[in-house]
């Protein structure tokens, strides 16, 4: 199937970045063509868009599992499948998310097949080294011209996680309000030293995250995108300062409670836990694609085991928010609370 290969521009860019196969056409082909089909769809470095206007048969199962993801008219609980009331606008939103940025884009679809069935280490180092890759590409520089905002640079006199222990429960809040809980380097070290605890005190049987004010987490500090100058060093540093490989390691033990929005490593982080709770009205969002980047807090790890990589990467390519009752349904999220006005307020 030569229409897969990808073809790349003077610059390196792609110029083809997405490929769309109407599913349909191939209920009719004998089972030897459809593997043959799936095979190639899956060594493609395309982003491979299935369209189905009926229910999917098993017939097209290669072909499901084969793909980047597959958008249906038609509602589907099938992992690899994203359902739209309007196939022809969602493919339209997707394929202009993926033109602005296809460098990232062609280089998040081919991650997430690898940290889909990579073991949790395995996974982080593809993603740290993919994230600090396009930090000196030009869909990044982009971004960072176009943001035209001055940093703020004054450092927090507060702490900017909590903890409280109770018996054998370990209590630790993101407690910087003001930024919407925004994961700086300051408040990734603290809670990385908090988490901490849970993997040196076994007695520890329970640690609950919160995030105070309205939001749980906006994900990454906008401020300090940007100022990594040694990329190998940016590389080793969320690989190895990384909060969320303790809560990978005992995720049985832990719970995340979400309020608000819980964007980019707000969710990355979160979906790590063994249980994650999510008040009604929270919206998750993964936005790094439109910077020139992939999630790089462990999502394209945490967020594949939850809902599938088919569905992760309709989240990551196209950034559109999904809702707390799609994130249930996904599986996302294990439960919704109801929302209160003094939940994960604390200050």
């Amino acid at each position: 199937m030569n229409l897969l290969q990808l073809e790349l521009g003077t610059d390196g860019s792609p110029a083809n970045p997405v490929a769309v196969i109407p599913l349909e056409t191939w209920e009719t082909r004998t089972d030897e063509q459809i593997h043959h089909a799936a095979t190639a769809i899956a060594d493609s470095m395309r982003i491979t868009i299935g369209v189905l206007h009926e229910a999917p048969t098993p017939r097209l199962e290669p072909l499901l599992r084969a793909a980047t993801l597959t958008l249906s008219e038609v509602p589907s609980d099938h992992i690899a499948v994203v359902d739209c009331a309007d196939l022809d606008d969602a493919l339209r939103r997707l394929e202009d998310a993926v033109r602005y940025s296809p460098c990232a884009s062609v280089a998040l679809a081919r991650l997430l097949r690898q940290t889909s069935i990579s073991d949790t280490t395995s996974g982080l180092a593809a993603e740290a080294a993919v994230y600090s890759m396009l930090l000196s590409g030009k869909e990044f520089a982009r971004w960072l011209g176009n943001r035209n905002r001055p940093r703020t640079t004054r450092r927090p006199e507060h702490p900017l996680v909590r903890m409280d222990r109770s018996d054998d429960v370990l209590s630790v809040e993101l407690a910087n309000p003001d930024r919407r809980n925004a994961l700086s380097f300051q408040l990734r070290e603290e809670l990385l030293d908090a988490l901490r605890m849970a993997d040196f005190d076994p007695t520890i049987e329970r640690v609950n995250i919160r995030g105070a004010g309205p939001v749980f987490c906006s994900g990454g500090d906008l401020d300090e995108f940007g100022t990594a100058t040694d990329w190998v060093a940016a590389y080793l540093v969320r690989l190895e300062r990384a909060p969320w490989r303790i809560i990978d390691r005992h995720r049985e033990r832990f719970a995340v409670y979400a309020q608000g929005a819980c964007i980019g490593a707000g969710i990355e982080m979160a979906a790590f836990a063994g249980r994650l709770v999510a008040e009604e009205g929270t919206v998750f969002r993964l936005p790094e694609i439109e910077m020139g980047l992939v999630p790089g807090a462990g999502g394209t790890v945490s967020i594949p085991r939850r809902i599938g990589r088919w569905r992760a990467a309709w989240m990551m390519l196209t950034g559109e928010r999904v809702d707390c009752t799609t994130a249930l349904r996904w599986n996302l999220i294990d439960a919704l609370s109801p929302k209160t006005a003094d939940a994960g307020r604390t200050s």
